[in-house]
């Protein structure tokens, strides 16, 4: 897709994928606006306190190929902590699949789910060790509450279960992300140690169940709804299309990471499939990685995000 005129903004909040995809959609000098009071480069007090309740955090990271990663790490509430308002505390080991590295870009979305509330801080790795490490935090802002589907968390003594990996997607894996209501997404540009709008996002996605549709062992297709319009993601799959997806089993601790490829579907029959949808995704699996019993949380189920009510469903093609 060419560059839209005026779509670069010097000393933006937003890097030049984000800007291009918010001149397109028609929301850039709004965005832009309000990126430049939202996005910050310190966790505000209300942030700090919100990591320090949580049990979990997503990770986005990449793996000396530069794929990006999803990835999970989890504890006791207090495993995160905030010894400044630039450095985000993980008490935990590195997690399977978060490719940690000293240095290297990170991005980190902490969300409770039975709260509806979702913050994100992306950075550095620092301090990096078995029993821990640091984000050293370059861009700081909190996420709209759509599409969070409540669920309360509760701890699980179970062994760790066996990890299978593969180049595409078993029966056990395509019935999961079938069934699912929740995913997260990781995706990269560039480095914050250039420029704090670039580096690696870590997001969340959700929908009613079956919004994720699985056409095959290889291909996913996923609809983008209404969000906030920073376009984070979108904006780093427009120059970088190397993406990783997580899923996770609430019932078992399970999870399922995938690396893919990403393609953009920006307008037409496939997007008036799904009432709701803005734009379709497809992701291209190249790899995964199953995890049984994973992490030591289990998630029941309270309710679903009332804004789903204004979501369809896949529909079938016409004709």
């Amino acid at each position: 897709m060419p560059p839209l005129p005026g779509w670069s903004f010097p000393g933006s909040p937003f890097h030049p994928g984000e800007q291009q995809v918010q001149a397109r959609l028609g929301v850039r000098e709004r965005m832009e606006a309000a990126g430049r009071r939202v996005l910050r480069n310190v966790m505000p007090e209300q942030h700090r306190d919100f990591f320090a309740t949580l049990p979990f955090l997503v990770l986005g990271t990449v793996d000396r190929d530069g794929r990006p990663w999803a990835s999970i790490a989890a504890g006791r509430p207090g495993f995160l902590s905030t010894p400044d308002d630039r450095t985000l505390h993980v008490a935990a080991a590195p997690p399977l699949g978060a490719y940690l590295r000293e240095g290297g870009d990170i991005g980190a979305i902490g969300i409770d789910f039975a709260a509806r509330r979702r913050n994100r801080a992306n950075g550095l790795v620092r301090g990096l060790g078995d029993g821990g490490f640091d984000i050293a935090v370059m861009q700081s802002f909190g996420n709209c509450p759509k599409y969070i589907q409540a669920r309360d968390w509760s701890a699980a003594v179970a062994a760790p279960g066996p990890v299978r990996r593969g180049r595409w997607l078993g029966a056990a894996e395509r019935a999961l992300i079938a069934a699912a209501d929740t995913f997260f997404i990781a995706s990269a540009l560039g480095s914050a140690r250039g420029e704090a709008s670039h580096g690696v996002d870590a997001s969340h996605r959700g929908g009613p169940p079956g919004f994720v549709r699985v056409d095959d062992e290889h291909l996913l297709t996923v609809p983008d709804f209404l969000g906030n319009s920073y376009y984070n993601t979108l904006g780093n799959l427009l120059l970088n299309p190397r993406c990783g997806l997580l899923f996770i089993d609430f019932d078992s601790g399970g999870i399922l990471q995938i690396a893919a490829t990403a393609e953009i579907v920006w307008e037409g029959p496939e997007v008036a499939r799904f009432a709701g949808a803005q734009r379709v995704l497809r992701f291209h699996v190249e790899e995964r990685v199953t995890a049984e019993r994973a992490l030591t949380l289990r998630w029941r189920f309270r309710d679903y995000s009332p804004h789903l009510a204004t979501l369809g469903s896949w529909q079938a093609v016409p004709g």
